[in-house]
């Protein structure tokens, strides 16, 4: 399909950090994308919690699986805009990989410990995965991806991070954060699009698991008049069915309300081209009336899953191994794989170490370096 004029577009790209010809049958964004599904970080987020620990339940969403709604939502968003599908894919499919395990859990724990060095950053960490930590190349470590896929993975960034980075790459991808810029509209856009899929999955899943009731989900005005719209066309639909059917229509009418909204803000705005867009004020976006529905969902969310209180016992036990694990490595580095083990920034590799474990190795690890089996459904 043909581009707008403000979007990202390949043959435009600001390049990599490392020099690479084109490949012959692939845009830019293809190939990063490409570069992310193929890497072991992306495989490792089949086994990364979402909301529910992995073995809590086969159907309960991943790190991986969100990935894919959220590419899938994303791309829905970007066609009808014009901007770049292959970019917005690729962020989507990136955005993540830095998650510890055990969710924002175990990113709480890990950040706590990492405090007196830095803290711990799940956004800096995915960008950290793909600019160093993958071990593909020969000629570079991390997987050289795009400028632009860089941007979008790097959501959000604290000024000193920022700083640090834009020591290291003057310009780069840090710069944003430090002159207050935005970054692409595939960027944006998948920002927005990673609210809508937890928002939905997570009605979805919390109901499965049974923490939240349907009926409950039904006073959050939200997703009750999407409830209340899948009745009046299907008078008597009940259980999964009907749970489906409102979040079917929930997603669709929030996909929409974004569509119309960011393409008001393109015609008002009007800008020319992909750098102006950097200087515009934020115009991928809800309405109104939309983001102030979306933000009591996610009020209603954070009261009743995820502080529910079987969830919130879950997250203790989480961050005791993440904690315990931890403070072992520091003290005893050598229990950590040789690559990590040898270096000699001994804090930021046991997080790094760390980050880049599932649910279920972190289980296990906790209990060979402890003796101790917390979460024992594990098995």
């Amino acid at each position: 399909m043909l581009l707008a004029p403000y979007a990202c577009d390949p043959a435009r790209s600001r390049g990599r950090r490392f020099a690479e010809p084109a490949a012959p049958t692939r845009t830019a964004f293809q190939r990063d994308r490409d570069r992310i599904v193929h890497s072991t970080a992306f495989r490792r987020l089949v086994y990364k919690t979402q909301v529910f620990l992995n073995h809590e339940g086969d159907l309960f969403r991943t790190r991986l699986t969100h990935s894919l709604e959220v590419a899938q939502l994303a791309r829905s968003i970007a066609r009808p805009l014009g901007l770049c599908e292959d970019l917005v894919e690729a962020i989507a499919l990136a955005h993540d990989l830095g998650h510890t395990p055990f969710g924002h859990a175990g990113q709480d724990a890990l950040d706590d410990c990492m405090k007196p060095h830095g803290g711990f950053e799940h956004n800096l960490q995915s960008l950290r995965v793909v600019d160093q930590l993958e071990e593909r190349y020969p000629e570079f470590d991390g997987l050289n991806l795009s400028f632009e896929t860089r941007e979008g993975v790097l959501k959000h960034c604290s000024r000193a991070n920022a700083q640090a980075l834009e020591r290291d790459e003057p310009g780069g991808v840090g710069r944003r954060f430090l002159d207050r810029t935005q970054p692409s509209l595939e960027a944006q856009l998948c920002n927005l699009a990673d609210e809508i899929a937890y928002n939905a999955h997570d009605i979805d899943d919390g109901v499965r698991s049974g923490l939240i009731t349907l009926e409950q989900v039904e006073q959050v005005p939200l997703f009750g008049a999407h409830l209340a719209a899948a009745l009046e066309v299907h008078p008597g639909l009940q259980g999964r069915r009907l749970l489906y059917e409102s979040i079917r229509r929930m997603l669709s009418a929030l996909v929409y309300d974004v569509i119309d909204e960011t393409r008001s803000a393109l015609e008002r705005t009007a800008p020319p081209d992909a750098a102006a867009v950097r200087a515009a004020p934020p115009l991928v976006a809800f309405s109104a009336a939309a983001a102030a529905q979306s933000s009591e969902l996610k009020r209603f969310l954070l009261r009743n899953l995820y502080r529910h209180p079987r969830v919130m016992d879950t997250t203790g036990q989480a961050q005791e191994v993440v904690r315990e694990l931890f403070g072992r490595y520091l003290a005893q580095p050598g229990e950590m794989q040789a690559g990590f083990a040898a270096r000699p920034d001994a804090p930021r590799a046991v997080a790094d170490y760390i980050a880049g474990m599932t649910d279920r190795f972190a289980l296990r690890e906790h209990e060979r370096l402890t003796g101790r089996r917390l979460l024992a459904a594990q098995q």
